[in-house]
């Protein structure tokens, strides 16, 4: 179904057929739907216009900071003001609150989510400012099977990045069931040191079904993590499906980490993921697993030469390290800053992460477009009916779709 880039902007659906001083120019219904003619003659002089009220409001809602802060209420605009003030002067409790409020589906925390975010982005690029245009934190995205050692490297690198001044925080995104909501959130129990070290700071969060094992406010959480002074963020995915390719698109650099496990490991490995990666980490390499983590090592590095090159300054490496011992910990650290000085250098880092936000833009837009599309009067009392013929063997999955999208666009 084509969607116009009208609705898409303004979901709400500020439609009708009363004409308003406001006349965007549609021939007809079928003209501004794009779906050829819909019914008799007549309807082909029929004026489809935005009611020039709801326009406005939504406007609102997009304007600047101060002009949004307009619709809130006293306590709310108190609650946007403490948090924001907190969270500029680096208070752990208001940066845990902000995260909260933001992961809310509540519309009326949502919206007071967003004038917060609004106001840290604000400040953020002043800071940039101040810092020659220069980011304030380094992301890095860290995936990897189950086994590979996550929250053990995570203890182990946070540890060794407080100690040099850094103030770290991990993002760890954990997997929920499908069926009753519920979910680990086991790592901030295993990385009992570094979360009780006052430079790092720990968040784990439910993934609650969302595609790609990775939250869609993870994004959001990431700015508010470097607005409260943390200047290395990192985001730990699940592992599975989807995951690496969502983290690819919010972080600096993507760093895959792998045990030394026996059997062919190239071929457990999509390629994908492979190409996504920007250092690759063996990781237990110790003991009786140096042997096996050598050899995995020479594999990837011969499997990495043939992949595309993606940067024009950066060649993905592979590297052993031992996080129970701490060895190659702080190689690997020199490597990334060596990542993150060539990528800011070529002007690659920052187009990348252009590039990123528009991804997710893109993606909050399908997400929203979707929970209208079930919430609709049209077709909200459909879907159980024509979910159960599909189930039944009635209707063809195709064909149910077709008359979903059919009846929200005569309900428009």
């Amino acid at each position: 179904m084509k969607i116009p880039c009208l609705l898409l902007r303004f979901p709400r659906c500020y439609f009708s057929r009363r004409t308003y001083s406001v006349n965007f120019g549609f021939a007809s219904r079928a003209d501004f739907l794009g779906a050829g003619s819909l019914g008799p003659a007549h309807h082909c002089h029929t004026k489809w216009i935005c009611s020039w009220n709801g326009l406005r409001r939504e406007l609102c809602q997009q304007a600047a900071p101060e002009q949004q802060a307009e619709g809130l209420s006293d306590r709310e605009q108190r609650l946007v003001d403490r948090l924001y003030h907190g969270l500029i002067q680096r208070q752990r409790a208001s940066l845990a609150e902000a995260i909260t409020l933001i992961e809310s589906t509540h519309s009326g925390k949502k919206k007071v989510a967003q004038v917060l975010l609004q106001k840290v982005l604000s400040y953020h690029r002043e800071q940039e400012k101040l810092n020659q245009g220069k980011p304030l934190a380094f992301r890095v995205g860290l995936s990897g099977p189950p086994g590979a050692g996550k929250s053990t490297f995570i203890e182990c690198f946070g540890k060794m990045l407080t100690e040099r001044n850094h103030k770290v925080s991990v993002l760890a995104v954990d997997p929920s069931s499908s069926t009753s909501g519920g979910s680990l959130l086991g790592d901030k129990t295993r990385m009992t040191e570094l979360s009780r070290d006052m430079n790092a700071y720990i968040r784990p969060s439910p993934t609650s079904g969302t595609l790609g094992g990775v939250t869609r406010t993870t994004n959001e959480a990431i700015l508010l993590c470097e607005g409260g002074g943390y200047d290395i963020v990192l985001v730990e995915t699940v592992g599975v499906g989807q995951s690496e390719f969502a983290v690819a698109d919010m972080v600096d650099m993507f760093i895959l980490l792998l045990p030394p496990a026996g059997g062919d490991e190239l071929q457990g490995i999509k390629r994908g993921i492979i190409e996504m990666a920007d250092l690759v980490a063996i990781n237990k390499a110790d003991g009786d697993l140096v042997v096996p983590a050598r050899r995995i090592q020479a594999e990837y590095i011969s499997a990495m030469k043939l992949l595309r090159k993606r940067s024009k300054v950066w060649r993905p490496k592979v590297m052993r390290i031992s996080a129970k011992t701490g060895e190659g910990i702080s190689d690997m650290w020199d490597k990334m800053s060596e990542f993150r000085d060539l990528m800011l250098t070529s002007g690659e880092l920052l187009a990348k992460r252009r590039k990123q936000q528009k991804v997710w833009m893109w993606n909050l837009i399908q997400e929203n477009m979707l929970e209208h599309f079930r919430n609709h009067l049209a077709v909200k009392d459909k879907i159980p009916l024509l979910e159960e013929k599909v189930l039944r063997g009635v209707l063809s999955p195709g064909l149910a779709a077709d008359l979903l999208l059919k009846a929200f666009k005569d309900g428009l």
